[in-house]
């Protein structure tokens, strides 16, 4: 039989896991008359009951393992922790807070059957979403779109299916210290179909993204696969430099040719404001790429594991970020 693995990046999610586990269960039940299905849960550490309720499930359910990040490592890199450690012949990806409805899995496999490499998701904002959010998203891929070097639709989730050759790629490939997959995945390219998607209202708790989250998020995405940034920088900075030559020229011919009297210390204090404000900004784009290049060369690595469930018991994780989690000299039960 061929094999799916579905990944679910958790975090403080104690009062919609157990929820959110029943939905996935019912839909995964629908797909093991064809296929071997395994359910792995990626849990940032988490101050509430989450690990305790996931550690309970997987002692019910043998489908489920649960894998704890030794920190906060964040949404993204708990996606790459899953990928290293599933070998399926598809593997799907989606949040645990319900706002990616499980029923769609379904969907996405009879996708995948008929020839599709990667089923992405497509999120169509409904009434409930703030608006605020809607505007912010739109900008964001439509600035995206015009500066980055990949096709990226508007609404593109971390909710996919990715067929085990791209996951091989990404795996073998792909080791950006500061991932952004939604643009890795469409970098990538091979038959990629796209699938709708209406989220769901969050019945209980709420989003672990503040608006701080946001703009890092959507930074590391544009910054990530585009140098447009720096290109407006040089732009401007030309332009700028042609300005002060023609007000330079313009400032002698007052002087030389006419009485009117050269402006004195209030516009040479606007100006000199505006020129420093716009080399701080410049400076700060710079800056952004050279953190990007600063997490690459230290060659750290992307995420370190901590802890195994599998079956109920409890597994320490020896070092190392890819391969199945090997097992420390003092596994607890």
């Amino acid at each position: 039989m061929r094999t799916v693995d579905v990944i679910c990046p958790v975090f403080q999610e104690e009062e919609t896991i157990q929820l959110f586990h029943t939905r996935l269960s019912c839909v995964v039940d629908k797909l093991s008359s064809e296929y071997t299905c395994r359910i792995l849960y990626v849990l940032d550490p988490s101050s509430d009951r989450t690990e305790p309720i996931l550690a309970e499930i997987s002692r019910v359910d043998p489908r489920v393992e649960l894998l704890v990040m030794s920190r906060r490592f964040g949404h993204q890199l708990a996606l790459i922790a899953g990928i290293d450690q599933c070998r399926g012949d598809a593997i799907i990806m989606l949040d645990s807070d319900l706002q990616h409805p499980p029923e769609l899995i379904t969907q996405l496999v009879q996708v995948w059957k008929s020839g599709a490499d990667v089923v992405q998701c497509i999120r169509q904002d409904g009434v409930e979403t703030n608006a605020i959010k809607r505007l912010m998203s739109r900008w964001f891929y439509k600035t995206f779109l015009k500066m980055g070097d990949v096709e990226l639709p508007v609404g593109a989730a971390d909710y996919r299916l990715l067929s085990g050759r791209v996951a091989d790629v990404l795996r073998a490939r792909i080791h950006e210290r500061r991932p952004f997959l939604r643009g890795l995945v469409s970098w990538i390219g091979f038959k990629t179909v796209y699938v709708p998607f209406t989220p769901s209202r969050r019945e209980r708790g709420r989003s672990k993204y503040n608006a701080s989250s946001l703009i890092n998020f959507a930074l590391n995405g544009i910054c990530s696969f585009s140098k447009v940034p720096l290109r407006i920088c040089i732009a401007v900075g030309c332009i700028m430099a042609t300005l002060s030559v023609l007000s330079a020229v313009l400032q002698l011919i007052i002087y030389y040719f006419s009485d009117i009297e050269v402006p004195g210390w209030a516009s040479l204090f606007a100006a000199v404001t505006l020129i420093g404000g716009i080399q701080l900004f410049f400076l700060g784009v710079v800056g952004e790429y050279v953190g990007l290049i600063f997490d690459e060369v230290k060659h750290r690595p992307r995420y370190i594991l901590d802890r195994h469930y599998q079956n109920g018991r409890l597994t320490l994780v020896r070092g190392g970020e890819q391969g199945p989690p090997q097992a420390a000299n003092t596994p607890e039960a």
